[in-house]
């Protein structure tokens, strides 16, 4: 028994160990996103750096993590629930490094930007404003993963569609922009690759809340359309 006890006792600290470095991770693309959005405004240089060695670090997490889901599956044979979290980690990683990649993909778009020496970036407040929507998204769904909070994930799920329609909304205003100033096409479209990173984050974020309800309620509401999440479990 006490043999027993302790396999259980290692069982849930692995599991532990898992989730705090979701949540790291998680942290770090935050970070990262906001670094992107700035470097869009500042042209700082070696933030724009920064944010592509991050990206590196990103990288590194999802190979650790999904590493230390593969040894906890070998090793436990995990069943129902505790195998939902790892095969729901394992894509929530997936999300997060991708995630990264879109923000440094704003700083890539950022150093072009500055690169070309344009100092006036069109529809720049917009671009913030939408950024700042999708790192408050991030924010809220690693704290719906860390507290598994079902309800908070729906919420979030529902959110992406701001963001869709921010994205809508700068894409519009760029295109009037640059056929009032032929000159202006080049940055605008880089503009429009930066909205689409955006765009695309939230998409991410949406998939991580999606694998947040499956953990809760073992339901796959991928490509789904209704509510699915009840209003009370019972705290089951």
């Amino acid at each position: 028994m006490p043999h027993s006890e302790h396999l259980s006792k290692q069982f849930d600290s692995d599991l532990e160990d898992i989730r705090s470095r979701v949540l790291q991770m998680g942290g770090l693309v935050e970070s990262q996103i906001r670094s992107a959005i700035e470097c869009l405004s500042s042209g700082d240089y070696d933030l724009m750096a920064q944010v592509t060695d991050g990206d590196r670090q990103v990288n590194s997490y999802e190979v650790e993590i999904d590493d230390a889901c593969a040894h906890v599956i070998a090793r436990r044979q995990p069943a129902a629930s505790d195998l939902r979290l790892i095969m729901a980690v394992s894509k929530i990683v997936t999300d997060l490094e991708r995630t990264g990649d879109e923000a440094e993909k704003i700083a890539r778009m950022a150093r072009q930007i500055y690169d070309r020496g344009r100092l006036q970036i069109p529809r720049s407040a917009d671009v913030r404003h939408a950024g700042e929507l999708a790192v408050a998204m991030l924010r809220r769904v690693l704290d719906a993963m860390a507290r598994l909070d079902a309800q908070e994930a729906e919420r979030i799920i529902a959110a992406d569609a701001t963001i869709d329609g921010e994205f809508r909304g700068i894409v519009r205003q760029l295109v009037t922009y640059m056929m009032e100033d032929p000159r202006t096409i080049s940055t605008a479209l880089d503009i429009v690759w930066v909205a689409k990173a955006i765009e695309r984050i939230g998409d991410h974020i949406k998939n991580v809340a999606e694998q947040v309800i499956y953990i809760v309620h073992g339901t796959d509401v991928r490509h789904t359309t209704r509510e699915i999440v009840p209003e009370s479990d019972g705290g089951n």
